[in-house]
């Protein structure tokens, strides 16, 4: 049976407002518009997971969020609507910006100059066959490189005299779905570590050993940062299973924003914002710079992972792009082993009203533009950057669509 997408059986445009207007309390609900699942790499075991906990956490709109795949998206729809969460269909992917690389200007990746993590939101579900050949060359590009790292891996445990042998058709099969990542690589080591060094000093010592040297992590309760600790020492940069990512795997921006919109959805620009020190990147740094370039590569949205910045920079950035009419969506990724709630919150303190009402907006902009779509009807993007007021039009179809959907 052919993939279906629970839209296209919706009421006209007319029939949603006046149910929403007629039945809605009209409260702004819970988003999480970007996270990840097994089909990149995530924090969870697998999407009912996510789900679940959605549920517990009371939120209402979810976005699944994976890297160069929309093989999750059919799991992640069935699931939503069992489980009566809405759906928004993204996709995540890491391009270039070549005269920032040349430049040295750091954009959303605060080590490698150009380099630009790139997302498209409300993708057309489910995804046509030539969206998806892209996608397969990527995901083959980006296997091949981690497939290269398990091999050298492999060698330097025989060299080191370390019992473990990783194989990447395992790895595949049970932890990775379909791409494989440095972060499956890690996982995978820190496993077999644990299974072969019973006490902490066991551990040290196999660790100091496969490192060459002594281990910079003494907690090992601390799953995510033994593997960060792994990543680091044997996959990035200097490590003994380093290897170069192929530069086809980094499509440019043009590119990017080229095959979402062919896919039916948003092109949005990921915020790394404030680092722990208060720093910001270049790219970043001047917020009106910032919006000249959006407007540049037609990006009319931008999402942030608020978790990683402090409540007085989020509160300020977003108060300018909403006011300049970006839309704005919130996440928090789970892109790592840590266990973080789903609600999305700040590193210092939860979301005020303000910050949850343009989230839920930006969220139901994209639901709007979903449904259109699904709809074989024009979407946000039909005229090039949208206006306020046709963003207006949007949120009130959107939240409409939503909480049809809902009940």
């Amino acid at each position: 049976m052919s993939e279906q997408n629970c839209l296209n059986s919706f009421p006209d445009k007319d029939e949603l407002l006046s149910h929403y207007n007629k039945n809605s309390n009209k409260n702004d609900l819970e988003v999480n518009a970007h996270f990840h699942t097994p089909y990149s790499f995530s924090a969870f075991d697998n999407i009912a997971q996510i789900t679940n906990k959605a549920e517990e956490e009371k939120i209402s709109v979810l976005g699944i969020n994976d890297f160069n795949t929309v093989t999750g998206h059919k799991e992640f729809h069935d699931l939503c609507s069992q489980n009566k969460k809405f759906p928004l269909f993204n996709i995540e992917f890491m391009g270039l910006l070549q005269e920032e690389k040349e430049k040295g200007i750091k954009i959303n990746d605060p080590t490698n100059p150009g380099r630009i993590y790139f997302s498209g939101k409300g993708l057309k579900y489910p995804c046509e066959n030539k969206s998806e050949k892209v996608l397969e060359d990527l995901r083959e590009i980006c296997n091949k490189q981690t497939e290269e790292m398990i091999g050298k891996v492999n060698e330097h445990f025989v060299t080191s005299n370390v019992d473990i042998n990783l194989d990447v058709n395992d790895i595949q099969k049970n932890y990775a779905k379909e791409l494989v990542r440095e972060r499956h690589i890690a996982k995978v080591i820190r496993e077999k570590i644990y299974g072969l060094a019973k006490t902490n000093e066991e551990k040290l010592k196999l660790i100091s050993k496969i490192y060459e040297g002594h281990s910079e992590a003494i907690d090992f309760e601390n799953i995510s940062a033994m593997e960060n600790e792994i990543r680091s020492k044997l996959l990035k940069k200097g490590g003994v299973a380093f290897v170069e990512e192929d530069p086809k795997s980094f499509l440019p921006v043009e590119a990017l924003v080229e095959w979402i919109v062919n896919a039916g959805g948003i092109p949005c620009y990921p915020v790394l914002l404030d680092d722990s020190k208060g720093n910001f990147t270049d790219f970043e740094k001047d917020y009106s710079e910032l919006f000249a370039n959006l407007k540049k590569y037609s990006i009319p949205s931008l999402e942030l992972i608020p978790v990683r910045n402090k409540i007085h920079y989020v509160k300020e950035f977003v108060e300018f792009f909403n006011k300049n009419g970006i839309i704005v969506l919130l996440g928090t990724e789970h892109n790592t082993p840590e266990m973080i709630p789903l609600k999305v919150a700040c590193s210092d303190s939860p979301l005020n009203d303000e910050l949850k009402k343009i989230s839920y907006e930006g969220a139901a902009i994209v639901a709007a533009h979903q449904y259109k779509i699904a709809k074989g009807e024009l979407g946000l993007l039909a005229e090039g950057m949208p206006s306020k007021q046709k963003l207006e039009e949007f949120t009130a179809l959107g939240k409409s669509v939503i909480e049809y959907y809902l009940k």
